[in-house]
C-alpha cells in the first residue's frame, strides 16, 4: 500500500516556489501568481487514483511554503469536475486489502482536506458537471466554490455500502450548509443541484460553463493582488475559530490583527490612502 501513498515525485515542504511544478497525475498551470490545478481523466469523469490522491496531497502541503503562489483553482475538464475515487483502481482494489491498508489508505485521504484547509492560500472549486464522492469532499474544502446549472454534487458514500462520514464531512458539510441539510446529503447519498446548492450556501455563485474557469481565474488573480498574508491569517482562524468559544475567537483575532499590522502591506495601504491611490500588495 505505501507504493500509492507516498510522494510521486521529489517535491517536499521545503519547496518555495511551485511556478514550475510539473504534474504527474492531473494538469498544473501557473500564471500570475494563481495555480490551476486541473483534473483530467474527462473520458471517465476525472475520477482519483490512489496516485493522484497522494500527488494531490503533497502538493498542498508544499503550498505552505511556496512563496510564489498566491491563490489556488481547483477545477475537473471535459464537463465534469470529479467522478470521486475511481471504480475500478481504487474501489476494487480496497475490497481485497487488510485492515492496517485501509487505515492507511482513508487516513490519506482525509489528509488531502486537511491539506487543502491548512494551506494559507485561498482555494476555488469551479465545479461544472458530477461532483461526486471524493469529488465532492475536494470542492467542500475548497474557501470557495462557483458552479454551473450543471452541476450535480453528490457526497455518495452510503451508495457504496460506507459511512457518509469520510474525509471530513461530517464535520465540514453541517458547517456549510446545516445540520439537518447535511444529514439527509450523507445518509441518502443523493446528488444536490445546482440551484439547491446555491440556496443552501454550497455555491458562492453560478455561472454559464463557458464562463466558469475564467470567472474562478479572475477572482483567484483578484486576491493573489491582495494582501495575501492577511489571506493567509484569514483562511486560519476561520480553520481554528471552529473549536474555541467566543471570547477566545476575540482575543485570537486581537492578536492575529496586531501581528497583520506589522506587515508592510498594512503601511502601504495607509500610505495608498493618504495619496488617494490605489495600494499595492506584496504579501509582506
Amino acid at each position: 500500500m505505501k507504493h500509492y501513498i507516498g510522494p510521486t515525485n521529489p517535491m517536499h515542504a521545503q519547496f518555495d516556489a511551485l511556478a514550475s511544478y510539473q504534474a504527474q497525475h492531473f494538469a498544473y498551470a501557473f500564471e500570475a501568481g494563481v495555480a490551476t490545478l486541473t483534473l483530467n481523466r474527462p473520458e471517465r469523469k476525472n475520477p482519483l487514483t490512489f496516485e493522484s490522491y497522494a500527488e494531490l496531497r503533497n502538493l498542498f502541503r508544499a503550498l505552505n511554503q511556496a512563496t510564489d503562489v498566491k491563490a489556488v483553482v481547483l477545477t475537473g475538464a471535459g464537463g465534469n469536475f470529479c467522478s470521486g475515487g475511481d471504480v475500478h483502481e481504487i474501489i476494487g482494489p480496497l475490497t481485497n486489502m487488510t485492515m492496517p491498508e485501509l487505515l492507511e489508505f482513508t487516513r490519506m485521504t482525509g489528509n488531502l482536506v486537511k491539506a487543502m484547509r491548512l494551506c494559507p492560500q485561498p482555494i476555488i472549486a469551479a465545479i461544472d458537471g458530477i461532483c461526486a464522492g471524493a469529488g465532492a469532499m475536494m470542492a467542500l474544502a475548497a474557501d470557495m466554490r462557483l458552479g454551473t446549472a450543471q452541476a450535480k454534487t453528490a457526497f455518495l458514500f452510503t451508495r457504496v455500502g460506507l459511512a457518509g462520514a469520510d474525509m471530513g464531512a461530517c464535520a465540514l458539510l453541517p458547517r456549510l450548509i446545516g445540520q439537518g441539510r447535511a444529514s439527509e446529503l450523507l445518509f441518502t447519498g443523493r446528488a444536490m443541484g445546482a440551484q439547491e446548492g446555491l440556496q443552501w450556501g454550497f455555491f458562492n455563485a453560478l455561472l454559464e460553463p463557458q464562463d466558469l474557469l475564467g470567472h474562478a481565474q479572475k477572482l483567484a488573480s483578484e486576491l493573489a493582488s491582495g494582501p495575501t498574508f492577511a489571506h493567509g491569517m484569514t483562511k486560519t482562524m476561520l480553520h481554528q475559530e471552529w473549536a474555541m468559544t467566543l471570547d477566545q475567537a476575540i482575543e485570537a483575532e486581537a492578536q492575529a490583527q496586531a501581528i497583520c499590522m506589522q506587515t508592510q502591506d498594512f503601511k502601504r495601504a495607509y500610505e495608498a490612502f493618504s495619496n488617494k491611490q490605489k495600494p499595492v500588495f506584496k504579501g509582506d
